[in-house]
């Protein structure tokens, strides 16, 4: 077999597993999810899932990766229609709070992710969103709409509250009502940054 081909099915293989991973971690839950049901779902061996990813908890730090990235993607889109500079920045992180009602971000990256990853702000996909979000406040700093404070604080400050804020409105008995009250704090914490 070529190297390209054998590349190429390589790449597939993760694909699957990382397609039937996400959705058996997001109906059942990564504890109860099956690695044999999952791997042979998708026609593959427990060996291709070790090879690809270490072993489950690999697995779902990819599930993770990829469903947080497009969180990520999805609030950026979202905030696109809101007024550019700090409206934009407010409504990404408004956006990201709000995907905590979703089902699927609920279970594998705000509830699952951190209880079998740790701590989220160390996963790749958050240092991402950190730069992102570094980015944003430099420029807003710089353009005088934010107060001159130290821009890695700024950053992550922010990043933190709305990840939390995620994190609360998903852990939460009826986060529909939780929802509200996070987004206004939120609000309220992000505002003290402006000029």
């Amino acid at each position: 077999m070529a190297v390209g081909r054998r590349a190429e099915m390589m790449e597939e293989n993760r694909n699957k597993l990382i397609a039937a991973a996400r959705k058996a971690f997001a109906e059942k839950g990564f504890a109860a999810a099956s690695m044999d049901e999952l791997t042979a779902s998708v026609g593959l061996t427990r060996g291709a899932l070790y090879h690809n990813f270490g072993d489950k908890r690999g697995l779902l730090a990819a599930v993770v990766a990829q469903v947080d990235g497009e969180m990520a993607q999805r609030a950026k889109e979202i905030a696109s229609t809101a007024e550019e500079g700090w409206e934009r920045l407010l409504a990404e992180g408004i956006a990201y709070i709000k995907m905590a009602l979703n089902a699927e971000v609920q279970r594998i990256v705000l509830l699952d992710g951190p209880a079998f990853l740790g701590e989220p702000s160390g996963w790749p996909s958050q240092n991402a969103c950190f730069e992102a979000t570094r980015s944003a406040v430099a420029e807003l700093i710089e353009r005088g709409v934010v107060k001159p404070v130290d821009v890695e604080a700024a950053a992550r400050l922010l990043n933190g509250a709305a990840l939390n804020a995620a994190l609360w409105v998903a852990a939460a008995e009826q986060p529909e009502q939780q929802l509200p009250k996070a987004i206004e704090v939120f609000v309220h914490m992000a505002e003290g940054l402006r000029l």
